[in-house]
């Protein structure tokens, strides 16, 4: 389920698109959709230019030598992806865009930050983004020959509400680019907050800005967003659209119209996962003043 209307948080693009695959007897166009796919993903919808391209991997991807996650491994090694995302950024801007092309999320807490950390400190650049490509969520995920894709916008089980709301300081619409169209620029978009695993607001981009909205809120203090608070501190309004059931004829008991729910922030997780089973589509998460 998607984690808000797709329309308004600017993930529409992705929502409406299959994930690619090579697929067994591909034709050359097919291979080219893919390689094109793979090279979007994993550098962040940066402009590759005709010099840059890895023509090696590319012509053994082609001939059936290497799969697509090997050749993912490949770019994700190279050069151009080590000048672009690991030598110009912070640690932590680098690891946090790691998770976004590799596995298609956000950073999930301090241990995966201090994970990868600790492998760039005690082996090297090229065994971290090993890491991530020899997982088993990767596996899991995408397999040998599905190029990765952003997964993190999604409600998934077991996973923590605080990572839908981060990824959506990572993803900010499919004409983005992470070289050089992000508002966080080489900072960490995350960092204090992956760490101490506060929420985030998730502003739609009509909501109170020109254009999208995920610039660090003036609440933004830790204790200002609830983190420690009981049920008599910080409070979230969660805005609901369209609430459906699951049944194959979508027929459904709740009325297609908006609901607000002001929630105390010890109450968040309980509520977001009632929201889920419901079938509600969250719109937006924000904290009362």
């Amino acid at each position: 389920m998607v984690f808000g209307p797709a329309s308004q948080l600017g993930v529409s693009l992705f929502e409406d698109t299959e994930p690619v695959e090579l697929l067994p007897g591909s034709s050359s166009e097919e291979k080219e959709t893919v390689i094109r796919a793979v090279y979007k993903q994993v550098l962040g919808n940066a402009y590759v230019m005709e010099s840059e391209r890895l023509s090696v991997p590319e012509s053994k991807l082609k001939e059936g030598e290497i799969t697509v996650r090997e050749f993912v491994r490949q770019v994700g090694r190279s050069d151009l992806y080590r000048s672009r995302f690991f030598e110009s950024c912070p640690r932590y801007r680098a690891i946090e865009l790691n998770f976004k092309h590799f596995l298609g999320r956000a950073p999930d807490g301090y241990d995966d930050m201090k994970f990868h950390s600790n492998i760039l400190d005690e082996g090297s650049f090229e065994a971290d983004i090993d890491s991530y490509i020899d997982s088993e969520e990767y596996d899991s995920a995408y397999g040998e020959n599905i190029v990765p894709y952003y997964r993190g916008y999604k409600t998934q089980t077991g996973k923590k509400m605080v990572g839908f709301t981060h990824m959506f300081q990572l993803l900010r619409g499919a004409s983005s680019s992470d070289l050089k169209g992000s508002l966080s620029g080489k900072s960490p978009a995350l960092n204090k907050y992956v760490i101490q695993e506060t929420p985030l607001a998730v502003v739609p981009p009509s909501g109170g800005s020109d254009g999208w909205s995920f610039q660090d809120t003036p609440l933004g203090a830790r204790s200002r967003h609830g983190v420690g608070a009981s049920s008599s501190g910080k409070v979230y309004r969660i805005e609901v659209t369209a609430y459906r059931s699951k049944v194959v004829n979508r027929v459904s008991r709740f009325r297609r119209s908006n609901q607000v729910f002001l929630v105390p922030f010890d109450r968040l997780s309980q509520e977001y996962q009632r929201i889920h089973q419901q079938g509600g589509v969250i719109a937006s998460i924000t904290p009362v003043s």
